[in-house]
């Protein structure tokens, strides 16, 4: 008979310690017996089946043997694959070194898995937090529960301070084992890691605001263990963190982090931003045609913005000076922490202007003439002229006109005079041309001219007296035409005088 007839089900088993079990044996022979040899609940029957069970199993080398008789006395026998298992009763995990690991150096965490059986199905996984880190199998055949440990290497860095280290033992029991979860998880062991200070946050720049801001407000977060100690230095000097800042003491921060393992660095620049301010006069001179900016500015973090009030209304900063702008004006300053208000007068220096006059004056010999000069500016301009001085010559002041006043002028005072208006803003000139007149060459001119205009009408006069005797003497001679009345004779024949001297 080719192998024996004998079907075991299921033909493995996987029981937990303890656990009820059974088995079922059968075949489709003609038999004499069927049974089980066993330690304990062994039993046997004329066939076809056969059934093995018990209620609590706790037998680690039990073996499980299916057999039959056959009628021609052949016998044959299948053994039962049988797996026993028994989950931990403790998984812990321990260090092999006293302390806290330092950063860089090597250290050995050690996983104790207490009575586990089988152990060759045992895995051992480690975790660093979600990470699995490491694995361990068994090599050892042992079927009773055992105790065995797992080692894991570690050379920490400081962001392993903290961290949970926990490991899983794990009863890989195949696609026959049971449906329960058969694995058992440590309690996490937390790391202590000492490490140098390391930088974890801080902003290159940084504004706060004057009197609020101190520099253990600042953004910033170093970290370390033990926990590092943070001092901070302004122009090379320790300074108070928790004080508050003031304008005066915006610029380059350094910070220095240390701890018994290391220090480290970092540099900050903090502006301090406080509300516009004047520290301007009330009265400011500026120059015509000059670039039309504030002569003082208002200080203020960020730079506040101005605009300008005349007379009640807000207009626009002038972009050149010019004369008009002088007066007074109210300034306003803001920006995101305030608004300041000034009162200023301002005076726009403008070199002389001439007033309008004649660059060219004429007198008469012996009379008296006054040649004037008067120019405008800021400052009021000073007025000087350039003359021969003699004692019929003066100069004359009146208001902002200086003037030239000669008595009895002669040929000698006849040229060019040059007046000058003068200011620390700028110098201007202006020339009047004098000229002398002669009465008596003027009158024998003018007797010229009337008897030309005598001679003139007299000649008309006679051309008129001539047309009019002409044409009187047209009126005596010359030729006619008579029409005869045709109411009295009838005739319309006219008569035409002809060429002749009449009777």
């Amino acid at each position: 008979m080719a192998g024996c007839p004998l079907v075991v089900t299921p033909a493995e088993m996987v029981v937990r310690f303890g656990d009820p079990a059974s088995v079922n044996c059968s075949t489709d022979a003609d038999v004499q017996q069927i049974g089980w040899e066993a330690p304990v609940g062994a039993t046997s029957g004329p066939g076809p089946a056969v059934i093995w069970k018990i209620e609590k199993l706790e037998d680690w080398q039990i073996t499980l043997l299916c057999f039959i008789n056959l009628k021609d006395n052949y016998q044959c026998s299948k053994k039962l694959t049988i797996t026993l298992y028994k989950t931990p009763d403790i998984v812990s995990v321990s260090a092999l070194n006293d302390g806290p690991m330092v950063e860089g150096t090597e250290y050995h965490l050690n996983c104790s898995i207490v009575n586990v059986a089988p152990v060759q199905k045992l895995k051992v996984t480690w975790y660093r937090g979600n990470e699995t880190v490491h694995t361990d199998v068994f090599k050892e055949t042992s079927k009773v529960p055992v105790i065995v440990s797992s080692a894991l290497r570690v050379t920490p860095v400081g962001d392993y301070n903290g961290a949970h280290f926990t490991c899983k033992a794990e009863l890989q029991l195949g696609q026959n084992g049971p449906q329960t979860d058969t694995t058992v998880t440590s309690s996490p062991y937390i790391a202590v890691v000492h490490y140098k200070p390391v930088l974890k946050a801080c902003p290159a720049r940084y504004a706060g605001v004057e009197h609020e801001f101190s520099m253990d407000k600042l953004p910033f977060l170093a970290d370390g263990n033990p926990p590092p100690i943070v001092e901070w230095y302004f122009d090379g000097y320790l300074i108070n963190a928790s004080e508050p800042l003031t304008r005066t003491q915006s610029g380059n921060y350094t910070a220095e982090i240390y701890n018994n393992l290391g220090r480290s660095t970092t540099s900050v620049v903090i502006t301090i931003e406080y509300g516009p301010l004047f520290h301007c006069e009330h009265h400011y001179n500026v120059k015509e045609n000059e670039n039309g900016q504030l002569p003082c500015e208002p200080e203020g973090i960020p730079k506040p913005t101005i605009t300008w009030h005349k007379d009640g209304n807000e207009i626009e900063s002038p972009q050149r000076w010019t004369k008009h702008d002088s007066g007074s004006y109210s300034l306003f300053a803001t920006n995101k922490h305030g608004t300041a208000h000034h009162l200023l007068r301002l005076e726009v220096l403008y070199a002389p202007v001439f007033k309008e006059g004649t660059s060219k004056k004429e007198v008469y010999l012996g009379e008296n003439v006054t040649i004037d000069c008067s120019a405008e500016g800021n400052p009021v301009p000073e007025i000087l002229w350039t003359f021969s001085s003699a004692v019929n010559v003066k100069n004359i002041t009146r208001r902002r006109q200086k003037n030239i006043h000669i008595i009895g002028a002669t040929s000698t005072h006849a040229g060019v005079y040059s007046c000058y208006g003068i200011n620390e803003v700028g110098r201007v000139t202006k020339s009047v041309t004098l000229t002398m007149k002669d009465k008596t060459s003027e009158v024998s001119s003018t007797a010229k001219w009337w008897l030309i205009i005598f001679i003139a009408i007299l000649i008309i006069l006679i051309l008129i007296l001539i047309l009019t005797c002409v044409h009187k003497q047209c009126k005596k001679h010359g030729q006619y035409s008579f029409v005869t009345d045709k109411a009295n004779d009838g005739s319309d024949i006219p008569m035409t005088q002809s060429n002749g001297v009449h009777a």
